[in-house]
């Protein structure tokens, strides 16, 4: 359902847009998606007050996120009033999924277009209806650096973990056809991408629902031939799903494809992942050995949660000595939130906020250690780095990254040097490292 309370029609050749994207990759390409859907020519502007069209594309998946979303239309709706032209007010995403629109729409009348999830095949087609423009085209306009662009290949979850909010925002798990992909990968890299990022809430599920038996291997048969990849990385690898089919695939396939695994075990004890519902209810340990025997020089990122109802300080000291133990290049740690209308909110045994995080906290400072050891085998090593922005206080300098660092969630190499620029790949000497980056220079 969609709610347009004003109709805006557009009587300029080259329509202004200020979008805001909040959350995930995944809402990164919707609202690339949405942007390039729209038939007229536009330019984006760095102020609202000066657009014909404001975007917000929401975050729900969290009670954090749901602040930060309405805050974010709030803020927007007071910059907005007043203004002589007052610009057409779209608010989309997971926030508009899970909350639904009649609710939201009562609380925040500011908002002149509300695009829930449920609906995100038609965002294009309802935007242009709400400005008076043609009928939306097939596109994509990116928001990342020259370097890299995140490709969402499926929609949804086929997972019930107790503690997420997915599957009722974004629905069942639907897989985005191989033809389409592979046109909007080479479309992407023909734009000078050199690493695609590949991201799902599960990025073994793709095909599933459709009936490919050889699933996510079948995708990567035709996207590692494409010109002009240099990377492509996978993120969000459930553990059930690193078949040994997939992983004897990802063994031998070689470069472009990374040998990067984000494998999210959440927690290692097994009361705790039962709980949890996840699709495993074993031990993790099993998963990651599986990784590193058929792929030996692998990298590995995870996430853990700290502090789920019920994590005795046994549970804890279980999650800490695997952590200990299997030292993982990334980590992302995350304390524990009861999400409103989830199996884990109505848990007993819920733990108070200050153990969560310290929990937190605790696993954090041990993996900063173990990223401080991994890193310091690299200076006096060169390495292809992967420009992609100038940094933003130091002139002359760049951020970049290596091959085992994933855009935005992993740490960064700083670089300098002749030919380094945004976009560009460099051979560079690794001359320092940090708990979390490292130092190159050409």
């Amino acid at each position: 359902m969609h709610v347009l309370t004003t109709f805006y029609p557009c009587t300029t050749t080259m329509l202004k847009v200020y979008s805001i994207s909040l959350g995930c990759p995944k809402n990164r390409v919707d609202t690339e998606h949405l942007l390039g859907s729209i038939a007229l020519p536009f330019k984006a502007v760095e102020q609202a007050g000066r657009a014909d069209v404001v975007i917000i594309n929401t975050c729900g998946f969290i009670e954090p996120a749901v602040e930060e979303s309405i805050q974010a239309i709030l803020t927007m709706a007071e910059k907005l009033k007043g203004l002589k032209k007052r610009p057409l007010l779209v608010v989309a995403g997971c926030l508009v999924g899970r909350y639904g629109v009649p609710d939201l729409a009562a609380g925040m009348p500011e908002v002149d277009l509300w695009l829930p999830n449920q609906c995100i095949d038609d965002w294009g087609a309802l935007l242009a209806q709400a400005l008076g423009l043609p009928q939306p085209v097939a596109g994509r306009v990116l928001s990342t650096p020259p370097s890299y662009a995140w490709m969402k290949i499926s929609d949804g979850c086929r997972h019930r973990c107790s503690f997420c909010t997915i599957p009722s925002i974004r629905g069942a798990h639907r897989t985005t056809p191989a033809d389409m992909l592979t046109h909007e990968a080479q479309e992407l890299l023909d734009q000078g991408v050199k690493e695609l990022v590949l991201v799902a809430q599960d990025v073994t599920a793709w095909g599933s629902d459709v009936g490919d038996t050889r699933g996510l291997i079948s995708l990567l048969e035709k996207l590692l031939p494409l010109r002009g990849l240099h990377w492509l990385r996978l993120l969000y690898l459930y553990p059930a799903g690193l078949t040994p089919d997939l992983l004897d695939f990802m063994a031998q396939a070689g470069m472009p494809l990374l040998p990067y695994f984000d494998v999210p075990v959440q927690h290692a004890h097994p009361d705790i992942l039962l709980r949890m519902g996840r699709p495993f209810a074993r031990d993790p340990r099993l998963a990651i050995e599986r990784v590193r025997a058929a792929v030996p020089h692998a990298v590995l990122r995870t996430s853990i949660i700290t502090g789920f109802p019920g994590e005795t300080e046994e549970h804890f000291a279980t999650l800490r000595d695997f952590v200990a133990e299997t030292r993982f290049h990334h980590l992302g740690v995350f304390a524990y939130k009861a999400e409103e209308g989830t199996p884990a909110a109505a848990m007993p045994d819920q733990l108070p906020e200050s153990v969560k995080e310290a929990r937190r906290e605790e696993l954090m400072a041990l993996q900063r250690d173990i990223s401080a050891e991994w890193l310091e085998a690299y200076p006096g090593q060169k390495m292809d780095v992967l420009v992609d922005a100038v940094h933003p206080e130091w002139p002359g300098l760049h951020t970049g990254r290596v091959w085992f660092q994933a855009p935005e969630i992993d740490g960064v190499t700083y670089i300098s040097g002749e030919g380094v620029a945004p976009g560009a790949m460099v051979q560079a000497d690794i001359v320092e490292s940090a708990d979390y980056d490292l130092t190159a220079l050409v």
